[in-house]
């Protein structure tokens, strides 16, 4: 391939991933409009979240193995097909489980998309600095679908219904489809093993159960029956899982590979980083639009200061652990998320958003992309070149769990103690502030406050409705408390596990992320078919 061929695939690739990272961003926004028309109470919205995020995790590494089989650029336009269709579906949704359904097949297919993006960025790309430079690309696009999704999901609910965050995927899969076929060559694995079913069966099992719980507790109880069965099923599924993951000859998840700490820490820090800025950016959702009452299109703005912090921190953090090593920058970075949920964690009704808001969303930025590039690179670097797949698999996938969990325990927590605090309040208000229907969905919904100040009252109970809605934002932040220190603790705890038994050490050999040495061979499918027969 020429030069302007292979910068023109780049363009393709890149355009496929943004459409996958960028729609989780663009549903965030849309949350508050749909708890309202849909009539959805908190566990109802995280489960429009984390459906994309489990059906998407859980099938990462079945079907990056299933695309490097049957060809990548094949499962690629599928998977855009997919997405296509399946965004159309949450469009025309009319009900909450119809949108739920949507969003799981949508990440389904965003499951057989996402893979293939660096595999054939690795196999396009021969040359070690053009490769270095597509993979930077290839990582940046995730900052910038940060920093596009608030702004364009608030720009589509200013003019248009929540559908419309639906209806824009379907365009820009088209786009992506048709710069594909004409841009992107095919590429499938000289050799693959055999798919472990049984693996993908049971880490779906595990972690769907765990998070079903998790979202379902603040309804039944955290020890109720209900709960409690849901762990126990949950715990021995993921056992049973990573005894057979341990057994059999081909696992879909190679669980050996943790025995290398510069592979298993950064794992590890990457997951509660993802844990803690998924959970961060579902609750400011609910401050934003719940608390501050801002529009979709104002909350998109004021939101920038993290995303722009992400895409400012991520390269200079992963130059800079070249230089002071991967666990320093791994410990600061999961510190810095600390204070910034911490800082988080103190906002109240009347804080001004210039001060300690944005100074939290900065951090919390910041902190995370200085997560990401070492620990991206660490991971990457701690696996032969040829098996950079494995790498890249397992590091996409547990950035995913994180992020699910985080919505589903952080979001539980918020749930919680805001249902304990306003609950009875909500209970005794004359039917003429909020009616029956209504009481019930602001018992267990923060941002229902935004249903309550459309409906007119009576004049002489507008103080009662006034004094309600301040309880509501009250209640809301102080589970917006209770749930940051819970993400303290995780960080803290991360952070001293990672110090104490990482090297701190900088290892001297190629970024995997910066370009390897001129003088090292570049795997390519080829290469690995030649190494095969040999």
């Amino acid at each position: 391939m020429s030069r302007q061929a292979r910068i023109a695939a780049l363009v393709a690739i890149c355009l496929a991933e943004l459409l996958v990272v960028l729609d989780n961003t663009l549903v965030n926004v849309a949350l508050p409009s749909m708890a309202v028309q849909l009539e959805a109470d908190m566990s109802g919205l995280q489960w429009i979240v984390d459906a994309f995020t489990l059906a998407f995790s859980g099938l990462l590494l079945a079907m990056g193995h299933l695309g490097d089989r049957f060809g990548r650029r094949r499962f690629m336009i599928i998977g855009l097909i997919g997405v296509a269709v399946m965004s159309a579906a949450g469009a025309l949704s009319s009900g909450l489980g119809q949108v739920i359904a949507a969003r799981a097949g949508m990440g389904v297919f965003a499951a057989v998309v996402f893979p293939a993006t660096l595999a054939l960025l690795i196999n396009i790309f021969t040359d070690a600095r053009e490769r270095a430079a597509a993979v930077a690309s290839w990582t940046a696009m995730a900052g910038i679908a940060v920093a596009l999704g608030p702004t364009i999901g608030g720009w589509l609910l200013k003019y248009f219904s929540w559908h419309s965050v639906f209806w824009i995927n379907v365009p820009v899969a088209l786009i992506a489809i048709a710069a594909v076929i004409v841009t992107v060559p095919e590429s499938r694995a000289a050799h693959v093993d055999r798919l472990d079913r049984i693996g993908i069966v049971l880490s779906l099992v595990g972690v769907t159960a765990l998070v079903w719980s998790i979202i379902e507790a603040p309804k039944h109880g955290w020890l109720s029956a209900q709960s409690l069965a849901g762990y126990l099923l949950s715990i021995l599924a993921l056992t049973v899982f990573v005894g057979w993951e341990l057994r059999v000859a081909t696992p879909v998840l190679n669980m050996r590979l943790f025995r290398n700490r510069r592979f298993a820490l950064p794992s590890l820090a990457i997951t509660v980083s993802y844990f803690a800025a998924f959970g961060f950016l579902f609750l400011i959702t609910q401050y934003f639009q719940g608390v501050k009452e801002l529009t979709p299109l104002e909350f998109g703005i004021h939101s920038l200061p993290f995303a722009i912090a992400v895409g400012f921190g991520a390269p200079i953090a992963t130059m800079l652990a070249q230089r002071f090593g991967t666990t320093a920058m791994v410990v600061s970075g999961l510190l810095i998320l600390a204070v910034a949920m911490y800082i988080a964690g103190q906002t109240r009704v009347e804080t001004a958003y210039v001060g300690p808001v944005v100074v939290s969303m900065i951090l919390m930025g910041l902190g995370f992309a200085v997560v990401q590039g070492p620990a991206t690179e660490s991971i990457m670097g701690s696996v032969p070149l040829a098996e950079a797949g494995a790498g890249s698999a397992v590091n996409d996938t547990t950035r995913e769990v994180g992020g699910a969990l985080g919505v589903a325990l952080l979001g539980s927590i918020m749930t919680s103690v805001y249902t304990h605090n306003v609950g009875d309040k909500i209970a005794g208000i004359p039917d003429q502030i909020m009616n029956p229907q209504q009481k019930e969905l602001a018992s267990n919904t923060p941002i229902s406050v935004l249903e309550i100040i459309k409906t007119p009252v009576n004049p002489l109970l507008s103080q009662a409705k006034t004094d309600l809605i301040h309880a509501m934002k009250v209640a809301a932040l102080d589970g917006a408390q209770a749930a940051s220190y819970v993400a303290v603790g995780t960080l803290v705890v991360a952070a001293l596990i990672v110090a104490l038994t990482l090297p701190w050490r900088p290892e001297r050999r190629p970024s995997v992320l910066l370009g390897w040495r001129e003088k090292e061979p570049i795997a390519t499918d080829s290469d690995a078919e030649s190494a095969r027969r040999a």
